[in-house]
């Protein structure tokens, strides 16, 4: 257990982090945070599922539920997860996305071994991480990520697309090199636990052989600073901080679920994304549109 002292990490903590390429466990945020956070979540699925949205409900929790569900919002710029992303990142922080990542009890679906960097046109940058916050149980029965230690020391690796329907991932991505079982470290979260891990760390997901859903919210934060280096200009929403560099154009986070407005923007940023995401990939993707 990573232990905070008044919700921040120390100089041990920051040095483990980028030294291993990851930090966990940090109990960010209550039990009955995270409990009440879920509800919220399951009310918000029954209430949408048939309610005629353009896309499946599933491609909003997944892509950027940010833009249009202000519970991922609230997640996402919650005090207590940012005070521990500044320890990494520094005082200056922005919102990229937030993902609801759900492994229904006694499934198949995983998360082949990647590197969050691979597809997003940023090159390898230190800017960007990604905070991984349980609101379920996260056991390695229940099909918790798996961390390669030292990875991120790597450059992007080569990656192959997998037309698997049980990944979980945009095309599929894998690395192209095989992952020994002994190298990898297994993150168990307790419910308003967290995980840190570099955009270069290499990781993956097995199934959920549990009899409870796997939620797990993955928040990827980055450095007003970086730049996107392929694509047009992306977006983010200022979180913390001087966020005025200019290098991502900036939202107000929503104050309603899927608003026509925010449904708009949705789309403007899926479409900025989808064109760097898919590049070259040879099927389409029930989460990202193929480029033509």
């Amino acid at each position: 257990m990573v232990e905070l002292k008044d919700g921040l990490l120390n100089d041990k903590h920051k040095d483990q982090y980028w030294n291993d390429g990851y930090l966990f466990p940090m109990q960010a945020v209550s039990r009955e945070q995270a409990q009440d956070w879920r509800n919220q979540l399951e009310a918000l699925e029954a209430k949408w599922l048939d309610n005629g949205l353009p896309l499946p409900l599933n491609t909003y929790k997944r892509v950027n539920a940010q833009c249009v569900m202000p519970l991922a919002c609230e997640i996402g710029l919650h005090p207590g997860i940012l005070d521990v992303v500044e320890g990494i990142l520094g005082p200056d922080i922005m919102l990229y996305s937030t993902e609801f990542f759900i492994k229904e009890p006694q499934t198949k679906h995983v998360v082949t071994m990647h590197q969050d960097l691979t597809y997003w046109g940023m090159g390898e940058i230190d800017g960007l991480l990604t905070a991984w916050l349980a609101l379920s149980d996260v056991t390695s029965q229940s099909g918790c990520m798996d961390f390669v230690k030292g990875s991120h020391k790597n450059p992007i690796l080569p990656h192959e697309d997998s037309s698997d329907e049980n990944n979980l991932l945009s095309r599929g991505q894998e690395i192209a090199v095989d992952v020994a079982e002994e190298d990898k470290v297994a993150v168990e979260l307790a419910p308003g636990q967290l995980s840190l891990h570099h955009g270069l760390t290499i990781h993956g997901s097995g199934p959920n052989a549990d009899n409870d859903r796997r939620i797990g919210v993955a928040i990827r934060y980055l450095s007003p600073y970086i730049k996107k280096q392929a694509g047009g200009q992306d977006y983010a929403i200022p979180a913390r901080g001087d966020c005025l560099a200019g290098n991502f154009k900036t939202y107000a986070a929503p104050d309603q679920d899927f608003a026509p407005e925010a449904l708009k923007l949705y789309n403007d940023i899926r479409d900025v994304q989808t064109a760097v995401m898919m590049a070259g990939a040879k099927d389409n993707s029930g989460i990202y549109e193929k480029v033509k």
